[in-house]
């Protein structure tokens, strides 16, 4: 069956525990044009087993699902793949983001779902894959013999609506950890997650991995359903993607035995050093890496930097402006050179701030090509949409003093000067320090927001003998 249904419905079906369900009992409509789409019915009891009964996958070797995965990202080419074709096709009548860009997001799984990149990614995360399979003996210096499993848990996912590659990882991370899934998909994208069960159940139908997950929508907020899933009965914890107020929702769930993992809402910065002024091409290529880094799905994900910090004068500071505002304006991978338009908040506030001159001054506007705006303190509204304030800084070390915990990565020009400043960065809250241009790429392996995902979502439990 086709996700169409007229020429103004989307038909988006469910998959529950292994099995693909259509239905068009319940509309909704999407988060940024309204785009109307209907679901089955949301059956709770049919998504989760009692406690009393483990998991399909709490016993199939974590070398298995590994297999399975890698075979999943083979599978995952746009140009075969019917699935992500049409998911393409539906995802890019709700997204905000250009239909080119999402389609380079499709082509991202094949970046991760490789056999040597899950493997590192558990080494470096358990110490080894045996604390996943069994229970593993140690010895303490008194002695005293204990053995720990990392076991399976069971999971409620809150996926997030501004790129389809999340809901790819999700997957992959659900399926290494062996937990029992559900997964609300956003309604800025209700059509990956299934595309990619629907892939996995092509290749292996009756697979444990699939028959412990399950892909459903439902209205955010919703207490009628979240009031009956997030509960320790039969969940053990919520990862958590989205904005303020749905984090502040979900977390109100939490409870003895219900546990949130929590991937709120950050903001970034970037830092530029007086090196960027040793000539007018290298501060042309350093305005490059800036706005890579800051265009990232039109500014629309946590890694894109909002406010950047340059070493130097006013005079200094204007010379980078123009330039960034210049390379804003240009398409790139996952940007485009029009995006949205900047929201009326913003374009109050800078309007306002045209008074101010010279301690203020704006370059660009409101078009979506990129809007730039010089001040002596960070801006207080929120730059969005290709919006970037820039802020003249003495000493690079002064950044850090606009650094909080909600900062979550910081690019750096000249890439060796982050060793002066990261401590200071850690210090304020910051998870994540990068060369200046390089703000979507990562090592494989390292924290996310702070922590080790796949080592916060199992179930630790000991057997011990002391």
């Amino acid at each position: 069956m086709s996700l169409t249904d007229t020429g103004t419905r989307i038909r988006v079906p469910h998959f529950v525990r292994g099995r693909l369900v259509w239905g068009e009992d319940t509309e909704y409509h999407s988060r940024d044009f309204g785009v109307p789409f209907v679901t089955p019915r949301l059956r709770l009891d049919e998504l989760f087993e009692p406690r009393t009964v483990p998991g399909p996958a709490f016993d199939v070797p974590v070398s298995e699902i590994i297999d399975l995965l890698v075979e999943t990202g083979r599978h995952l080419a746009l140009d075969s793949n019917p699935y992500l074709q049409e998911s393409l096709e539906m995802t890019a009548r709700v997204s905000p983001l250009p239909r080119r860009v999402i389609e380079n997001t499709y082509h991202r799984p094949g970046q991760f779902l490789t056999r040597r990149a899950l493997e590192y990614r558990l080494e470096r995360t358990f110490g080894g894959l045996d604390v996943l399979d069994g229970w593993v003996e140690h010895t303490d210096p008194d002695g005293n013999v204990s053995r720990v499993r990392a076991f399976p848990p069971r999971l409620v996912h809150m996926l997030a609506g501004n790129s389809p590659s999340g809901a790819m990882m999700s997957i992959a991370d659900a399926a290494l950890v062996k937990a029992v899934n559900v997964f609300k998909m956003p309604s800025a994208d209700p059509f990956t997650t299934v595309a990619v069960l629907r892939t996995m159940a092509d290749i292996a139908p009756d697979h444990p991995v699939l028959r412990s997950m399950s892909a459903v929508y439902w209205r955010g907020g919703d207490a009628q359903v979240e009031g009956v899933l997030y509960r320790s009965q039969y969940f053990d914890k919520l990862v958590a993607w989205g904005g303020g107020a749905a984090i502040e929702s979900a977390a109100k769930y939490v409870a003895p035995g219900f546990q949130l993992i929590s991937f709120d809402p950050k903001v970034s910065m970037a830092v530029i050093g007086r090196e960027a002024f040793a000539s007018e091409e290298t501060l042309r290529e350093v305005a490059e890496l800036a706005a890579t880094d800051a265009t990232i799905y039109n500014q629309d994900a946590c890694v894109a930097p909002r406010i950047i910090f340059v070493e130097g004068g006013i005079e200094r500071a204007d010379r980078f402006c123009a330039l960034l505002c210049e390379r804003l304006g240009m398409d790139r991978q996952f940007a485009s050179a029009v995006g949205p338009k900047p929201p009326g908040d913003v374009r109050e506030a800078v309007e306002g701030m045209r008074f101010l001159e010279p301690d203020y001054r704006i370059w660009g506007g409101y078009d979506g090509r990129g809007l730039v705006v010089r001040s002596p303190e960070p801006v207080d509204f929120h730059p969005t949409n290709k919006t970037v304030n820039v802020v003249p800084v003495d000493a690079m070390l002064d950044a850090a003093a606009h650094a909080t915990v909600a900062t979550q990565t910081v690019g750096v020009y000249p890439a060796h000067r982050k060793a002066e400043l990261r401590d200071r960065l850690a210090t304020a809250g910051v998870q994540r320090v990068v060369k200046l241009g390089s703000a979507l790429k990562g090592s494989i392996g390292v924290p996310h927001d702070a922590m080790y995902p796949l080592h916060r979502m199992v179930h630790w439990v000991v057997d011990d003998d002391a």
